[in-house]
């Protein structure tokens, strides 16, 4: 088995793998393997700053190849309170069957199954690409919100400048004393 590595145009998988040895054996076998990938582009809306990090492992099934792995990578999203820039380090599990789409002795098509994730079928040269696997699990591993530091003061609500920076220099009204109290919750 080997990795195909390339350094593809944004869209394009990085992380394919040849398993037609693999394929070839019998229920229980596996492979294991580093994975030290530039995945940058795997999604548009996605920012990867750093490699695709970890180990893979592929066993052979009697109806596949299970591929599990645990990886890390480092994604750029907005704070969101002052919007600066933050480096989120994210890692991922993997946990997934693939089958052939082709069988590997007698060359005949394999028909999916009912339900079956295009996403998790090894095309006809058995080459299985864990790209988009990958791609699902860092939206899923993403945190909701991130913070640039956990005293992030955010934006002045009337002006829009970072109070990080300093104090805006903006005349706040008072507004109604009857909204005092929830005002010092703030």
């Amino acid at each position: 088995m080997y990795v195909v590595c390339s350094t593809s145009p944004l869209g394009a998988s990085p992380v394919k793998f040849n398993v037609a040895q693999l394929l070839k054996s019998a229920a229980g076998d596996s492979r294991e393997y580093d994975v030290h990938e530039d995945i940058t582009g795997i999604d548009n809306d996605l920012d990867v700053t750093q490699p695709l990090v970890g180990k893979v492992k592929f066993i052979r099934t009697a109806s596949g190849i299970l591929v599990t792995g645990r990886f890390a990578t480092v994604v750029r999203t907005s704070c969101r309170r002052c919007w600066k820039l933050v480096d989120v380090p994210i890692e991922i599990d993997l946990e997934e069957e693939f089958r052939p789409s082709v069988d590997i002795l007698t060359g005949a098509v394999m028909a999916p199954r009912e339900g079956e994730d295009a996403a998790t079928r090894i095309d006809g040269h058995h080459i299985l690409d864990v790209a988009e696997v990958v791609r699902q699990s860092l939206w899923l591993a993403m945190p909701v919100s991130s913070l640039c530091s956990p005293h992030c003061r955010g934006l002045c609500p009337h002006c829009g400048a970072n109070l990080n920076e300093g104090p805006c220099g903006c005349q706040h009204e008072e507004g109604d004393p009857r909204l005092a109290a929830l005002r010092e919750l703030l």
